[in-house]
């Protein structure tokens, strides 16, 4: 492994969610989905990853990332580079501090045909700076409501576990709790 991103070293693997993951929202019936997570490396001052979530039931593909983190060398700073199955391509930066990491929307780019809603770029709400931590714009595979603003926290829990935690703020819904998921290591 490149020295460069050792600090990301206990996100590689790859990770089953266990249980489902649950998702909520004002606006939504709450769901379950799973989701699938590889994390690795080839030796580049990078790790590669894929996101790849299903139905629970029917198991039928819903919303996919993949893409890269990168760190800069000698800081906590890192950026998440991603493209998704949506037409939305994104650039997030943040920190990693321990064994979790915190990062924000910092660009976002679409194709011209996606389908509705189209993402904004917003900027995070008043008095939150980039240090803050948490912020990620993501894609959610429900595709009937129109979203500006996702937090996103990743960390290695005490027993071993990756958890995510996504809240999320629409257009009409203040930030509100919307994904959890806690995820199994299956390969290291």
């Amino acid at each position: 492994m490149n020295p460069v991103v050792e600090p990301l070293s206990w996100m590689l693997g790859t990770w089953l969610s266990d249980p489902p993951g649950a998702g909520t929202f004002p606006t939504l019936q709450p769901f379950q989905y799973l989701e699938e997570v590889h994390i690795s490396h080839v030796g580049q001052p990078m790790l590669n990853f894929s996101f790849n979530s299903f139905h629970p039931d029917t198991r039928k593909p819903m919303h996919r990332e993949c893409g890269f983190i990168r760190l800069e060398p000698d800081t906590n700073k890192v950026a998440f580079v991603s493209a998704q199955n949506t037409g939305i391509v994104e650039v997030e930066e943040g920190e990693v501090n321990g064994q979790e990491l915190c990062i924000a929307s910092h660009s976002i780019a679409r194709i011209s045909f996606a389908k509705e809603p189209h993402v904004e770029q917003v900027s995070p709400p008043a008095g939150i700076t980039s240090s803050f931590p948490i912020f990620f714009l993501f894609v959610c595979f429900v595709l009937f409501f129109l979203f500006c603003f996702i937090t996103r926290k990743f960390r290695l829990n005490s027993e071993g576990k990756l958890e995510q935690t996504v809240s999320m703020a629409t257009t009409t819904q203040p930030m509100t709790p919307h994904l959890h998921v806690t995820y199994k290591k299956v390969t290291p």
